[in-house]
């Protein structure tokens, strides 16, 4: 049917559902006339970064004024930031897992009761590249743990639940067609590992704590790239994991810093 699911039964029985920390509620707001035309979302950790995301769409997509004045519709919230181009969705997820996590969560069951449909969902960031060139961009086709595996581990309760982090390879294939025509940077298709932590989980030297050696840092990374890894964030599994419960076509492209 191409629609946004929810995989909560507890939802149907609720008077209200309250989107938290998008200040947004299905009694307070009409979702559905904000929302139901929402074709395209694309989610990035920095407020500032998807406000300029949203008024580039707004050009491209040569609508009305010029965009410098998008309005944040999360504005009674400092959780998050949301911003609209047209059928284009753009909102900030903070850094990491439980960040972006809490705000897919509300973001599913915002498309969900807007009753949108065929919604393609994209994460833009920032990465730290794996033996690529810098300034090279890395489509994910797989997310995988700091074990190099295709999962994503979520606490339910006192159970661990191990969910699966495909992303969708169509449309993986589909954006390195689109930057073909856009020559001024490289861009390649490989696996995004996710990390709990910047430091230490990301084998940096330069955290307040370090318990191994450089020789110990290299060999690990060295495995990762053996094992396809291009490159290492802190959000792609719950991404990958919860857009596919869901039934988002979701993909990641991440910019590769260093």
């Amino acid at each position: 049917s191409g629609l946004v699911l929810v995989k909560n039964p507890h939802l149907d029985s609720m008077e209200e559902d309250i989107l938290y920390h998008l200040d947004l509620g299905t009694k307070t707001h009409n979702l559905p006339a904000m929302f139901g035309d929402i074709k395209f979302v694309c989610v990035g950790g920095s407020p500032n970064r998807m406000r300029a995301f949203a008024q580039f769409m707004h050009r491209e997509l040569g609508l009305a004024g010029d965009g410098e004045d998008v309005a944040d519709i999360c504005a009674g919230s400092d959780r998050y930031a949301m911003f609209r181009a047209g059928p284009v969705l753009s909102i900030s997820h903070g850094m990491g897992i439980p960040s972006i996590s809490i705000m897919l969560h509300e973001l599913i069951k915002l498309l969900h009761h807007a009753k949108c449909r065929d919604v393609t969902i994209i994460r833009i960031g920032t990465s730290g590249g794996l033996g690529i060139e810098a300034g090279s961009v890395v489509i994910t086709d797989t997310a995988v743990d700091s074990s190099f595996q295709p999962r994503f581990e979520q606490v339910v309760l006192d159970d661990v639940v191990v969910r699966s982090t495909e992303l969708d390879k169509g449309l993986a294939e589909e954006l390195l067609a689109c930057s073909r025509e856009i020559p001024d940077f490289p861009t390649l298709i490989g696996h995004t590992m996710c990390t709990y932590d910047f430091y230490e989980g990301q084998g940096r030297l330069d955290g307040a704590l370090c318990s191994f050696s450089s020789e110990k840092k290299l060999e690990y990374l060295r495995r990762a790239y053996d094992a396809g890894v291009r490159n290492i964030e802190m959000e792609s599994t719950a991404f990958a994991a919860l857009c596919g419960l869901c039934g988002l076509k979701g993909e990641s492209c991440c910019f590769h810093l260093l």
